[in-house]
């Protein structure tokens, strides 16, 4: 009798034709036989170099069927000289290679603080410097009325205000609903601080902690996790994190999104 040996071969090394794809920085592929799972951010002649969300680096041979894209096997090869230029910005709006920046309106977005400025810059930086919108920080918005009243919005000139924590009842709705006029349109997350308004899979993380009353929030947070009490490379890690609006609690897309049609609306 003839006796067949299981074939033990991975799904990923079986024969058979499968689509060859250029290994374009920010390319996101898994290494099935490890699992390791990144951008591409260098692709050398025989080597392929992956960064993942924490920013890790792994060197995998180019090597025939040897990833995962979006769960299908493909070969990797070295792109052509000539740059791919991405087709959509972080945003996820159609990109305009070669666009210039805009010259800036007098409308602006303010936010409430560095790290929400900063986080609007890398999702949506190239949508604004297009549009010509420039974005300001605050530091809190106990001062915003007169800061408004300072400005003076008018057709010409809209303002649009992002603030952190905006529910029913708190100060900050309070604030927002005396500021707000035809010109000048206040709107806002329900987290507490825009750190929670990165998901926390895309920062390695089961969910953002709950932090007592009484304890600094963000402190409270690197506590809790077992991270360095050091707020500053806190937020540096999360916002390294953060590679599209995919990374960001629709809750921050559709407050933002609403603010940048707001401020850029023909008079």
């Amino acid at each position: 009798m003839r006796q067949y040996s299981p074939d033990l071969t991975p799904p990923w090394k079986k024969r058979g034709p499968v689509p060859e794809v250029p290994a374009e920085p920010g390319l996101v592929v898994e290494e099935p036989g490890t699992g390791f799972c990144g951008a591409v951010i260098r692709c050398e002649a025989a080597t392929v170099t992956l960064e993942d969300r924490f920013g890790k680096h792994r060197v995998f041979p180019l090597e025939p069927r040897g990833f995962l894209l979006e769960g299908r096997v493909v070969t990797l090869v070295r792109p052509s000289s000539a740059p791919v230029r991405p087709t959509r910005t972080a945003s996820g709006s159609v990109a305009v290679p070669g666009a210039r920046a805009r010259v800036a309106r007098a409308g602006r977005i303010y936010v409430e603080g560095r790290h929400d400025a900063e986080l609007v810059e890398k999702v949506w930086g190239d949508d604004l410097r297009i549009e010509g919108v420039v974005v300001e920080y605050l530091e809190g918005i106990d001062d915003l009325p007169s800061i408004v009243a300072e400005f003076a919005p008018g057709p010409d000139a809209r303002l649009g205000v992002l603030v952190d924590h905006l529910v029913p009842g708190s100060k900050e709705s309070r604030i927002a609903e005396a500021v707000t006029s035809e010109y000048a349109l206040v709107v806002g997350h329900p987290y507490i601080d825009v750190w929670e308004a990165v998901k926390p899979a895309s920062v390695g993380i089961a969910g953002w902690p709950r932090v007592p009353r009484g304890q600094d929030w963000k402190t409270g947070v690197c506590r809790a996790l077992g991270w360095p009490e050091n707020t500053g490379a806190a937020w540096e890690r999360i916002l390294g994190s953060v590679r599209s609006y995919k990374d960001l609690e629709p809750e921050l897309l559709g407050s933002v999104e609403h603010l940048i049609d707001f401020v850029t609306a023909p008079e």
